[in-house]
Parts: structure tokens; C-alpha cells; sequence
């Protein structure tokens, strides 16, 4: 099997300042680590056509994280403005020329016991990526579920809620496929292992709702708002397994994955040629760079510099 070469930065977020890498330590009896509780939010940073470099639909990003952390009684006290400032000064630390960044900004519960007496931090980890358009995957159907909104709701973006789609990517794997879908309890669509899915059948775009057990996905409210720009139909509703099946074209869609256009289904090739999903993707990747803003996407500039000055930035 392949061997993954994970990133290890120089440095990242926690306990209120940029720190190096091999400071990112908590306490093993930390209910983070006992079970498994935290929130989390993925944002994606682009270099511009005009040359800067900017964090993408970071607000809501944060505001969907508050969220997540409402719903699983974890204390969020950091503000917008202090959640911004410090992803962006990470980011500026470790920004390259020529390659995008993806940030992890997680709540991890370092104090408490069973909701009492519960503190978070914010810590906050960045990776670099290549400027690519994502290649076309293979994507299958899991045996594993998406859990029901009463046991653990999938509109709560914890790492806890990515234990099926684990199983699921471990199970898509020997059987050749990169990504996996994983039904509801009612045997329909829920969403892939770590991205929505959109479909396209008689020339409308349609992914299933977030009471089908999908993610309130920002991305995916970003590609609904330029499906409408374009007036290209696009709905929310139920989705059978067998839609997949016999769907015209068929993409996921995810901050970290962005847009990537489906291969084959369970074997079953795809058209190479998407005309609609592909429209939607070329339009995404030309707003998020700027080419041709959108305005449901903005960003927020990022200035490089050196770890010394974005500590003091940050901590002013």
C-alpha cells in the first residue's frame, strides 16, 4: 500500500500564540483525547489574480463553528475578529509563493468532565497545497451510515462525526475507490465520507438536504449561488441510492475538496465531458482566485511576513 507523506510545519496556533510545531502538545487526560470532543472548521486560502493571497468565506466559517460548538456545550470565546487575526497570522508565517493553504481551526476541550466545568482552545494548523484543479475520483456506496440527527447530528462539524467516514474511506480503498457515499438510516443519501454530493438528472443540479444527514455545507452554498448567477436549476432534496445510478453527471463538493468532478460510480463510468458540474467548477475555482468574483465568495488578505512580526501582530 502507499505510504502518505504527511506535512509537518514549522509552526502552528494554540494557547493564544504562533507557536513551533513540536509545542502543539495537550494533556492525555484531556476530554479532547478521552472523548474525542472537539469542533472544527476547514478554510481554504488562495493566491489572487491580482497577487495576494486571501482566506475564503472565513466568516461563515467561524459562524458555523459557533454553531458546532453550541450544540456540543463547548465555551467559543473568541470573537470574529480574534478568530480572523489569528488564522490569517498563521497563514502568514508559512504562505509560499505558488501553493494555496488549507487550516484546520479547531475547539479542543482541554479541561471539564461530562459538561462540567468545560474550557476550550483554539488551535489552528496549516498545510500547504498545489494550485490544481482536483483530478476526477472513483467514488463508491458504503456500507456504513451517516448517524440520525438524535444520536449524533451531522450538522455538528466535530471530529467524532468523521468515525463512518473513516470506515467508509478504509472500505472505499480496497475496492480502488477515493471517496465513498454514505446512505441515512432511511437507506437514502446523506453525503460522502468528507464532501456533499451534487448530481445532475434532466439538466438540475440537486444535492440532498442537511435532513438527509449532509453537512450545511458552505461550499456548497457557495456552488448554489453561482449555479443561480448562471440560472442553471439547482434543488435541495431527498436523494434515492438509485439516482446515483442513472445521474447525467455527478461532482462532491467541500472546502478541502473544493469541486471534483466524479469518474465512475460503483464501476460505472461518467460522461469524461460534464457540462454543467464542469461550469460549475471552472466558475468556482475563477471566483475563489478572483478571476471573476462572485459575490457570495470573499476573502479575507492575508499579509506574509515573519513569525516575529505576526506574533506581535496578533498578540497586540
Amino acid at each position: 500500500m502507499k505510504q502518505v507523506q504527511l506535512q509537518t510545519p514549522k509552526y502552528l496556533y494554540m494557547g493564544g500564540k504562533i507557536r513551533p510545531w513540536e509545542e502543539g502538545v495537550i494533556h492525555v487526560g484531556a476530554e479532547a483525547v478521552v472523548r474525542g470532543l472537539n469542533v472544527f472548521e476547514g478554510v481554504k486560502g488562495y493566491w489572487q489574480q491580482n497577487g495576494d493571497f486571501g482566506i475564503v468565506l472565513l466568516e461563515k466559517h467561524y459562524q458555523r463553528l459557533q454553531h458546532s460548538a453550541k450544540l456540543l456545550h463547548i465555551p467559543c470565546p473568541w470573537t470574529y475578529e480574534q478568530y480572523r487575526d489569528a488564522t490569517c497570522g498563521l497563514m502568514a508565517t508559512m504562505v509560499e509563493p505558488g501553493r494555496d493553504m488549507w487550516a484546520r481551526t479547531t475547539l479542543l476541550v482541554t479541561e471539564g468532565y461530562w459538561g462540567i466545568g468545560t474550557v476550550a482552545d483554539l488551535v489552528i494548523t496549516a498545510y500547504h497545497q498545489e494550485q490544481k484543479i482536483p483530478d476526477p475520483i472513483d467514488l463508491g456506496l458504503s456500507t456504513w451510515q451517516r448517524p440520525a440527527d438524535v444520536a449524533l447530528p451531522a450538522r455538528i462539524k466535530t471530529s467524532t462525526n468523521y468515525q463512518a467516514g473513516r470506515l467508509a474511506r478504509i472500505e472505499g480503498r480496497a475496492r480502488g475507490c477515493s471517496e465513498m457515499i454514505l446512505l441515512n438510516s432511511q437507506s437514502r443519501v446523506g453525503e460522502a465520507s468528507g464532501a456533499c454530493v451534487l448530481i445532475v438528472r434532466d439538466g438540475t443540479v440537486i444535492t440532498p438536504t442537511a435532513a438527509e444527514g449532509a453537512l450545511e455545507s458552505i461550499t456548497l452554498d457557495a456552488v448554489e449561488a453561482i449555479a443561480r448567477s448562471y440560472g442553471i436549476p439547482f434543488v435541495r432534496r431527498p436523494v434515492e441510492r438509485t439516482e446515483l445510478l442513472i445521474a447525467d453527471e455527478m461532482a462532491l463538493c467541500g472546502t478541502l475538496c473544493e469541486v471534483a468532478l466524479i469518474n465512475s460510480y460503483e464501476g460505472q463510468p461518467l460522461p469524461a465531458d460534464q457540462p454543467i458540474l464542469g461550469k460549475l467548477q471552472a466558475a468556482y475555482f475563477d471566483a475563489v482566485r478572483q478571476v471573476k468574483p462572485h459575490p457570495f465568495i470573499t476573502a479575507v488578505p492575508v499579509q506574509p511576513g515573519g513569525v516575529e512580526d505576526v506574533r506581535r501582530a496578533v498578540s497586540a
